[in-house]
């Protein structure tokens, strides 16, 4: 077999190492953002937590309706006063005797206003339990995103640095042999084989970080798994940012202009007349005259009308009004520091894209030289310092555009935190 055969069936043998190296530590399996956002959202307390809030104020506005609806109560009252030994009570104020059985209904008369009102109050709630879930979900994406980005982006460093691994495996089995030759000196091949061992403890302690983070995921998500995976790229496409009018931020301020806005108007409401009806019918009796013939029954209706309440009033609108200042003191500076963050992200993803494509310029060139000197290396015409220097170079560029990569992908999730779509 031919000296050049024999190297490439040698480069053959260390891919496939590499590739059962891989496979070994990730069992096998992969997953993406979308598998670990699922079971996130599926699994979030927090998320439960407002669906059954939210489910508790639609039956808080049921009871609240059936107040308004006629109210029916039956009640039996009997009572016997005698006298002993010539004591007992006055009989002006109480009978000796007394029953009565009355079924009673009564109907509280509400305009349709007021009752909207009273019905809106709930419904304003249901809004704000909806936007709080909305933004809370949006917060875990982002957080499940942000630790699925720095996930991929450790397995991206420790399998570029596997294959650079793979590489100074070959390249040793042909400097052992010229060194055989006396073509390099024994102490180049021991300065080769220091810096091998030095990417071997790299690649240990990458993998090692890469399953640290893959917990820290599996942890934030609630999954409980052990398993060494593998995750896909990121599939994140950069949203336009809405007007911050659009956001979820905006609808938490604009509903609470709605809760205040309505409880000024339950406050004017709860000034007016109100008028209620009744009638009962049943039996009642002293049993002092025809008890036989009390049966009957009646109607009759009760007005109130306020009058003078000291100013409570005046001072109840004076709240909604101070409290409408904070809640507008609150969202002009939420819209300053949306704008201003989101300048902040697109300046910062510009950066970064500049010193991605720095960094593939430089892996291009470092790649190139290392070929170079790859080839030239078999003949013994290279220096192996200038060898693992240009490697070195290589391993920096690579962790520069990986780890910009990554950055790349947490600003475009904290931009897309923004917008609405999911």
């Amino acid at each position: 077999m031919s000296r050049r055969m024999r190297y490439a069936v040698i480069t053959l043998l260390c891919c496939v190492v590499a590739t059962q190296s891989i496979r070994a530590q990730t069992g096998g399996q992969t997953r993406d953002l979308q598998y670990y956002t699922g079971i996130a959202l599926a699994g979030s307390p927090l998320l439960k937590d407002y669906a059954g809030q939210a489910a508790i104020n639609s039956l808080d506005s049921l009871i609240g309706r059936a107040a308004y609806r006629p109210q029916v109560a039956a009640a039996l009252d009997g009572r016997y006063a005698p006298g002993i030994a010539g004591f007992h009570y006055d009989r002006t104020n109480i009978d000796e005797k007394n029953l009565g059985a009355l079924l009673t209904v009564s109907q509280t008369i509400v305009g349709g206003r007021n009752l909207g009102a009273q019905m809106a109050s709930y419904g304003i709630a249901a809004q704000g339990l909806g936007n709080a879930r909305k933004i809370s979900e949006h917060d875990l994406r982002l957080a499940v995103a942000t630790q699925y980005i720095v996930s991929w982006g450790a397995l991206q460093e420790a399998q570029y640095n596997g294959d650079i691994l793979s590489l100074l495996v070959r390249e040793e089995l042909m400097l052992k042999k010229l060194t055989e030759k006396a073509v390099y000196k024994q102490t180049d091949y021991l300065n080769f084989e220091v810096g091998m061992h030095q990417q071997q403890l790299l690649v240990d302690q990458l993998r090692a970080g890469y399953r640290d983070q893959i917990a820290l995921l599996n942890y934030l998500c609630g999954i409980v798994d052990t398993t060494q995976v593998a995750l896909e790229a990121p599939n994140i496409a950069l949203l336009p940012p809405p007007a911050f009018e659009a956001t979820l931020q905006y609808d938490k301020f604009f509903i609470d202009s709605l809760r205040l806005n309505n409880s000024a108007k339950l406050i004017d409401y709860a000034y007016r007349p109100k008028l209620s009806a009744y009638a009962d019918g049943g039996y009642s009796s002293t049993f002092v005259s025809t008890p036989q013939k009390n049966f009957g029954a009646s109607i009759g209706l009760s007005l109130s009308i306020p009058i003078y309440d000291g100013g409570q009033r005046q001072r109840e609108h004076n709240k909604i009004k101070t409290s409408e200042q904070i809640r507008s003191y609150y969202r002009d500076f939420a819209k300053r520091q949306y704008d201003q963050q989101v300048a902040d992200l697109f300046r910062q993803l510009a950066q970064t894209d500049t010193v991605i494509a720095q960094a593939e310029q430089v892996i291009k060139y470092s790649q190139a030289l290392i070929d170079a000197y790859g080839k030239q290396m078999q003949t013994g015409e290279a220096s192996i310092t200038d060898y693992m220097n240009a490697l070195a170079n290589l391993i920096i560029a690579r962790q520069a555009l990986t780890r910009n990569n990554t950055t790349k992908l947490q600003i475009i999730s904290q931009i897309n935190y923004w917008n609405n779509e999911e």
